[in-house]
């Protein structure tokens, strides 16, 4: 039992010479799925000393460097995560890793041998040589490290890995240097530290056990290995959301409610989530589980955190807007549980590109208010089409894409799911007097193909769709492919190797008539990088699409 334990905490690489690099490939995992063989390897790069051959024997230098050279080529140097439960070295590139192979080769690691884990996976092994908050930079900022030329260059080479992709999956399709069609450089972020205008931090268990410290997790639950690190070293944030976040681990600190770690345990307090605006307003939204509690207690508890950020140690935060919500589930929208506005004004208002936009506290807004900018200019400037159209704003948000173009639309016509977001759009289109916009609420696969018939008679239609990770349903491709009048569609997306890999190749695709696409395909005519996100792997890529 015990040699078994030992081999399951140690990862072995057999390479014998003369083996096919695919065979070592699979040895490296135990297992046929790409994925997971980046996992694997990815740990071998930064902790070379686990490297063993038949035997328990340490593989020769020389072939574990041609083992560490040999791998990433085969992969085509994409991204990956040290392990997919090793939160802290997540969305790191093979470059920065294999950077880290001198320094980490002469690190002891101790492998925890005595525990074994329920779930029958390999204890995690953590550098030890770095600190808690080396370890959170490298999870929320893994490109930290990097100047911010070298960032562009790495999100540039990411993106264009996509697009072959794409053009593998269009044997069809005319190429364009081996792509199907021009990439562009990496538009850059116009401010790269402390561009965030909103921060959600967790409650939990720091590094010296204190279970009321607000920060960001390393680790999952899965793993129960989690740890709550202050963020005050991240550059991606601005002091203000730092500030907000120390004070109110003072309050909770201060406090006789418990946190809540886990809903099943008990406790109250939880995440915080700060905004901000390039004017300075601040707005502070509080979730906290009621558990049992009575109505006047927690309206006790309301008073003294309004007492905390007022007159209180808090003061200091200046904040504008103090919101409150009682959520006992994970996520609570505003019709399910509504937020309660403590102190101050109940709005705060951001600029770009010249007109003004309402945030409220669930309202969706990109998290960088500059590079949003340059994202919003980079699809108006796409859109080059004369006579009248009408835009479709897909997942629209609070209008802002919408707003953007309307100056040069027949008419605009936003369908997003969040009721507060459709208000706020709303207002945002009297806000800067634009009479031609209409939002509308609902899940686009049902707004969408209720919508088009009624669009028959127009001639010019273009889509602008801007989905979530999760990509767009498989309706609201379907109903897009299938409508004429739709020529032009601009699709933004923030993780363009994911789930909207699989609309492109739906909206490029020839005719299928079993998933029911009959129009006639789309064709990628360019594609722009634009950094919302400085220091992380994460980029927007915008696609222009046209038939």
């Amino acid at each position: 039992m015990k040699e078994r334990a030992q081999r399951r905490c140690r990862w072995r690489a057999l390479y014998p010479e003369g083996r096919a690099h695919e065979t070592v490939l699979y040895e490296l995992s135990g297992r046929s799925n790409p994925r997971r063989r980046r996992g694997v390897h990815a740990q071998l790069v930064r902790y070379p000393q686990w490297i063993v051959g038949r035997g328990g024997d340490t593989m020769s230098a020389a072939s574990r460097s041609r083992l560490l050279q040999i791998v990433p080529q085969l992969i085509s140097q994409q991204d990956f995560c040290f392990c997919s439960y090793l939160r802290c070295c997540r969305n790191v590139t093979f470059a920065q890793s294999r950077s880290l192979t001198t320094a980490t080769s002469q690190v002891n690691v101790q492998e925890p041998l005595g525990e074994k884990r329920k779930s029958g996976k390999t204890p995690i092994l953590c550098n030890t040589s770095k600190t808690w908050e080396e370890r959170l930079a490298d999870a929320v900022t893994p490109l930290w490290r990097m100047n911010y030329e070298e960032q562009l260059q790495v999100k540039y080479e990411a993106q264009k890995r996509t697009l072959q992709l794409l053009t593998a999956s269009l044997p069809s399709c005319a190429r364009t240097e081996d792509l199907c069609c021009p990439l562009h450089s990496t538009l850059p972020s116009p401010v790269t530290v402390g561009y965030r205008n909103k921060s959600t931090f967790s409650v939990n268990r720091g590094p010296d056990g204190n279970p009321k410290t607000v920060g960001h997790y390393i680790g999952t639950g899965k793993g129960r290995n989690i740890v709550c690190t202050h963020s005050d070293h991240l550059v991606n944030m601005p002091e203000k959301h730092k500030q907000v976040a120390r004070s109110y681990e003072q309050f909770i600190q201060l406090s006789p409610l418990e946190p809540c770690i886990l809903f099943h345990e008990g406790g109250h307090w939880r995440e915080i989530t700060v905004r901000t605006n390039r004017k300075g307003d601040t707005m502070a939204i509080i979730y906290f589980h009621p558990q049992h509690l009575e109505k006047e207690e927690i309206a006790r508890h309301q008073k003294s955190l309004v007492e905390y950020f007022t007159i209180g140690p808090g003061a200091a935060c200046e904040l504008t807007s103090l919101y409150f919500q009682e959520s006992s589930m994970t996520r609570c929208l505003h019709e399910h549980s509504p937020y309660q506005l403590l102190y101050g004004i109940p709005y705060i208002y951001e600029e770009v590109l010249g007109l003004t936009f309402r945030i409220s506290p669930d309202a969706f807004f990109q998290v960088n208010s500059e590079g949003a900018e340059v994202l919003y200019q980079t699809v108006h400037d796409l859109i080059r089409v004369d006579g009248d159209y009408i835009v479709l704003d897909v997942c629209c948000g609070t209008g802002a894409i919408g707003l953007t173009l309307s100056q040069g639309a027949a008419k605009v016509i936003g369908i997003e799911l969040v009721e507060q977001a459709v208000e706020d759009a709303r207002c945002n289109a009297i806000l800067n007097g634009v009479a031609n916009c209409e939002f509308l609420k609902g899940k686009a696969e049902i707004v969408l193909p209720q919508l088009l018939p009624s669009l028959e008679d127009v001639k010019f239609l273009i889509a602008v769709v801007n989905p979530s990770r999760a990509g767009l349903h498989y309706r609201v491709v379907r109903a897009i492919r299938n409508c004429e009048q739709i020529r032009q569609l601009v699709y933004i997306s923030c993780k363009p190797e994911g789930e909207a890999m699989r609309n492109f190749v739906e909206l490029c695709s020839p005719p299928d008539h079993q998933k029911k696409l009959f129009g006639d395909p789309f064709t990628p005519r360019v594609a722009v990088p634009v950094d919302m996100f400085p220091h992380t792997s994460h980029c927007e890529l915008v696609l222009l699409f046209e038939r």
